[in-house]
């Protein structure tokens, strides 16, 4: 007897943490997806691509590479290692990593997922994610200044 047998495509292992440069904490895909409430609408291949470029980023930026160098020549190895208040059994510092991650993602992510729908109400969608990914961003720069220890505005006089 002979028969088609159908069998699925194999899908990739899904991600579960995605793994950061050493002194900073790696990135959980769940949480990732949870806290900036995205559906699977947005694939875990996109997720993780915008959560690893966010990395990057953030990782890379001059006064972070600057501070994790200072932290990790007085023997600090982790950013969790770094004295600062813990709130949930967790370091603020961490989570102001997270959060300026999780933000850089988003507004990345925000500004290519369009609704394809042109009906009025569709356009009002848009128009409100349109001004999301720079609020995002301020909340990322806001997240990296407040790891810092710097204020959130500068003022100078002309």
């Amino acid at each position: 007897m002979s028969g088609f047998v159908a069998t699925g495509g194999s899908t990739p292992p899904k991600i579960a943490t995605l793994s950061n440069a050493g002194f900073w904490p790696d990135i959980e895909l769940d949480k990732a997806r949870d806290v900036m409430r995205f559906t699977d609408t947005v694939t875990d291949i996109r997720l993780t691509e915008a959560l690893v470029n966010a990395m990057a980023s953030v990782n890379g930026e001059t006064d972070m590479k600057a501070w994790r160098q200072g932290k990790q020549a007085v023997g600090f190895t982790t950013l969790a290692d770094v004295p600062a208040d813990q709130i949930d059994g967790e370091s603020v510092l961490v989570q102001h990593y997270r959060r300026a991650v999780y933000c850089f993602a988003k507004a990345n992510l925000v500004e290519r997922y369009r609704d394809y729908d042109t009906t009025r109400e569709g356009q009002k969608k848009t128009d409100t994610l349109d001004e999301q990914p720079d609020a995002l961003r301020r909340d990322g720069r806001f997240a990296v200044r407040d790891l810092l220890g710097r204020s959130r505005i500068t003022v100078e006089l002309i």
